[in-house]
């Protein structure tokens, strides 16, 4: 009856199946991805020539956007060599075909993703692991070169010239160039020259800040998480950079990123390098180091200064927070890699400013911190990078009364849950995960997780509605009120918003957390609703996921 099943169902269901089948384990994905490998291995798909892709101008054709949507499934594969060589082709067409596009129309919103697509075939490079040959060299050479020539291109067009959709997508292959292959030049011309971006820091401003190391950050945080997936959109550079100038020019100077989460590091980088330096020298950039399994190197202090000095590469300039993170806890490598990073923050500076961890629980913050005390004579780091909302409120279990200790400050990332705390849930049923039409996001399905964790989904609208209360006494959203409740907790130092730089924009939305306190009525109103009486469902999440980044590590 399973083909019967198959035969019948629409395309949206049949997408929707996979999705729930994939999720379930590891296994089902390894062979959901090996078949599609095996498909694309053994019937390449065929190149149409420039003028079947860019028939017309502004037109976004049948068979563009096939061949788009077969090179990310080359890539999504792990065949990353094979799609490096279709991207180059895909350049070398628009510049053949004479291809031409006015701005906003489908062709060159295409593109845009299509620059997008660059960046994430990049990603999966290095998520490859791929080893530096002669063949993966010429290859990466052949996308620079084919890249240039389009820029060339549309700079040089007649009568108007093209808006280059592609400068992520650039950026990103000299930057993976450069790594595997150090001593080589990656093309012949040089990239673009950097124009200055005119960025006017407010004068004064309602945002609260607080103080990490010797420097002082505002309490929300710019997150680029989302840069790590086309599922939150695409965007232009100029489009990033443009709502990178909206945010700073806001009062929200500092970000959050990783190396990776897509190009993020390359984006706020390029950003920070075009502002006049007094302007630069108080935009700040926050990244991370993840150690995600065992390291097959020599782990020496060359090695960690190498490592740091990546992440200073890619940002063109100082790492004024670098947050770390350690696959497995009983593995001890992690404590010596601590104590260099604090080394390099007294002897390099320009280097790196000031260390923080990420999804560490109490007992290892405990000991991380003991071990530093007693080796450099401080605790030197500053922060702790944890999930941390209404449904998520495990940090108060322990990590907050850990913090206070040490004088540890948290970045809280999760406080909106996807976005799923909103007025846009309020009174609505349960979602799908996997329906086309809600489109949820990578974010919405792992948060919706969490609700289930902590709760019913009827009891998630008695949270909402209790929310939309408290926010109407104060005249804010149900996510402002979820946001000022995290900040007021202890040893809360910002909460990270997720920014879909050029897509969508809420600064002006998200700044309103600072126009109100929650009072001692509030916040008894929101515990019970969110904590439970004596903090029972607290309490209880913590139990069943664990401490803070035990879901990271399979650990109780």
């Amino acid at each position: 009856m399973d083909d019967v099943l198959i035969t019948n169902l629409s395309p949206e269901l049949l997408r929707s199946s996979l999705r729930t089948l994939i999720s379930l384990g590891g296994h089902n994905q390894q062979a959901f991805v090996q078949h599609v490998r095996r498909h694309i291995t053994s019937s390449p798909a065929t190149t149409p020539s420039g003028k079947e892709l860019f028939p017309v101008p502004n037109v976004l054709s049948d068979a563009c956007i096939k061949y788009l949507a077969d090179t990310r499934c080359v890539f999504s594969c792990k065949l990353s060599l094979q799609a490096v060589y279709r991207l180059s082709e895909f350049c070398q067409a628009i510049v053949a075909a004479n291809a031409t596009w006015e701005l906003e129309s489908s062709l060159e919103k295409a593109l845009e993703g299509f620059g997008g697509d660059i960046v994430q075939c990049v990603q999966s490079l290095k998520e490859a692991g791929l080893v530096p040959t002669d063949e993966l060299k010429e290859a990466l050479r052949d996308l620079v070169k084919s890249l240039s020539q389009m820029r060339a291109y549309c700079v040089g067009s007649k009568p108007q010239r093209l808006t280059y959709p592609l400068t992520r997508g650039e950026r990103q292959v000299h930057d993976i160039f450069s790594f595997l292959f150090p001593t080589e030049a990656s093309a012949p011309d040089a990239q673009p020259v950097k124009e200055r971006i005119d960025v006017k820091l407010p004068t004064s401003s309602k945002v609260e800040t607080f103080k990490l190391g010797d420097l002082q950050f505002p309490r929300l945080f710019n997150g680029f998480w989302q840069l790590s997936s086309p599922a939150w959109g695409s965007a232009s550079a100029d489009k990033q950079e443009q709502a990178l100038k909206s945010l700073v020019e806001a009062g929200l100077y500092a970000a959050d990123m990783a190396d990776h989460y897509g190009d993020a590091e390359l984006v706020y980088g390029d950003f920070r390098n075009k502002l006049a330096p007094k302007v630069q020298s108080k935009v700040y950039a926050a990244t991370k180091w993840c150690v995600f399994g065992p390291v097959k190197v020599p782990i020496t202090e060359a090695w960690v200064l190498e490592n740091v000095e990546a992440r200073y590469r890619r940002l063109g300039g100082c790492v004024d927070l670098l947050q770390f993170h350690w696959y497995d806890y009983e593995v001890k490598d992690w404590l010596f890699i601590l104590e260099q990073l604090i080394r390099l923050t007294k002897s390099r500076p320009d280097l790196v400013r000031a260390i923080g961890l990420c999804n560490f629980d109490s007992d290892y913050t405990v000991e991380a911190c003991e071990y530093l005390i007693s080796t450099t004579g401080s605790v030197g780091i500053v922060s702790n990078q944890v999930q941390f909302s209404l449904l998520d409120s495990r940090p108060l279990q322990r990590m907050c009364a850990v913090c206070d200790k040490y004088g540890l400050k948290l970045l809280t990332y999760g406080s909106f849950s996807g976005g799923l705390i909103s007025e846009k849930w309020l009174g609505q049923p349960a979602p799908d995960l996997y329906s086309e039409s809600l489109k949820l996001t990578p974010s919405q399905r792992k948060y919706y997780d969490i609700i289930t964790t902590w709760g019913t989904w009827a009891e998630f609208q008695e949270l909402l509605a209790a929310l939309v209360r408290v926010g109407s006494k104060h005249q804010v959203s149900l996510t402002n009120v979820a946001s000022r409740w995290v900040l007021q907790q202890p040893a809360v130092g910002a909460v990270i918003v997720g920014t879909r730089l050029g897509v969508s924009a809420h600064e002006g939305e998200n700044l309103r957390v600072f126009d109100f306190s929650l009072d001692e009525e509030d916040i008894a109103v929101i515990n019970r609703a969110a904590l439970g009486v004596d903090m029972v469902k607290s309490v209880a999440i913590y139990q069943k996921i664990g401490d803070c980044g035990h879901e990271y590590r399979s650990m109780h």
